[in-house]
C-alpha cells in the first residue's frame, strides 16, 4: 500500500512549495509559469535554480547539487521530483515506466465517451511541434487514459492517467479528440480567453529508491480550475 506524504508547506521564491524532502529526494509543487530548467535566454527563473540555491543555503561556493528526474511544461503546475545525487536520479529514471502519474485538465467541450484511452504514435517536427501519426516507424506509441469527473456548459474536468510519458502527450491527445486543454496556445485555440494552461500534475506514486517502499505525493487542484468550471 502506498504511503501518502503530507505537504511540509515550505514556500520558496516565486510560489514554489516543497512537498517533501529527505536525504535522497526533493518533491515540489510547481506553480504555473515557472520553468523547470533554464533556457538560453532565462537561466534563473526556474525550479532548478531556486532549489539549487535552497540546498546550497545561498552559498554560491557550495558543491551541493540537485538532479533533474523529469520535467513539466512551463505552464503546467503540480508535482515535480528532483534527486539529490546522480545515483538516485538514475534509479528513479530506471523505474520510470512503473511510476504512476495522474493529472487534472480542464478541456473545452464535453466528451461523448466519458472514459477511455487515447492511443497514437507521437512524433515531433522540425519546429518542435508534437503530432499524432499512424506511422509506427516515425513516432512512439503513446497511451493516455482519461475520465470525466465534472462537466459544465463550456468545459470538462478530466482526471488523466499518463500511461506513457512523451513530450506534450496529454496536450496533443486531447487536441486530437477536438477537446483541447483550456489555455493551450500551441495545440488548442489561439485565444480562448484563458490566462494559463489548465493542466496540473495531481499526484505521483513510485518506489522510493533508498527506502524501498511505495510513496505517493499529491497536490490540490488549482483554484483557477474552479474558476473556469464556474464560468457561465
Amino acid at each position: 500500500m502506498a504511503n501518502k506524504k503530507k505537504s511540509t508547506d515550505r514556500r520558496l521564491p516565486r510560489g514554489l512549495k516543497i512537498l517533501y524532502e529527505d536525504r535522497d529526494i526533493l518533491i515540489v509543487d510547481k506553480p504555473a509559469g515557472l520553468l523547470t530548467v533554464g533556457t538560453a535566454t532565462d537561466k534563473t527563473r526556474t525550479v532548478y535554480y531556486i532549489l539549487t540555491d535552497y540546498i546550497r543555503k545561498g552559498c554560491a561556493k557550495s558543491h551541493n547539487r540537485i538532479f533533474i528526474v523529469h520535467r513539466l511544461d512551463q505552464w503546467t503546475s503540480g508535482v515535480l521530483i528532483f534527486a539529490k545525487s546522480e545515483e538516485i536520479k538514475l534509479r528513479l529514471q530506471a523505474q520510470w515506466k512503473n511510476t504512476k502519474k495522474k493529472y487534472l485538465a480542464v478541456v473545452h467541450g464535453r466528451f461523448a465517451q466519458k472514459e477511455g484511452i487515447i492511443t497514437s504514435y507521437l512524433a515531433e517536427n522540425k519546429s518542435m511541434v508534437v503530432y499524432s501519426t499512424t506511422n509506427a516507424a516515425k513516432g512512439k506509441l503513446s497511451h493516455t487514459a482519461y475520465k470525466v469527473i465534472k462537466e459544465t456548459e463550456k468545459f470538462s474536468l478530466l482526471e488523466i492517467n499518463l500511461l506513457t510519458g512523451r513530450k506534450n502527450q496529454i496536450r496533443v491527445h486531447l487536441a486530437d479528440k477536438a477537446h483541447p486543454i483550456a489555455g493551450d496556445r500551441k495545440y488548442g485555440k489561439t485565444d480562448d480567453g484563458c490566462k494559463r494552461l489548465a493542466l496540473h500534475s495531481k499526484s505521483i506514486s513510485f518506489k522510493h529508491p533508498a527506502a524501498d517502499r511505495i510513496v505517493t505525493f499529491e497536490t490540490k487542484m488549482p483554484n483557477y480550475f474552479n474558476k473556469l468550471l464556474n464560468t457561465k
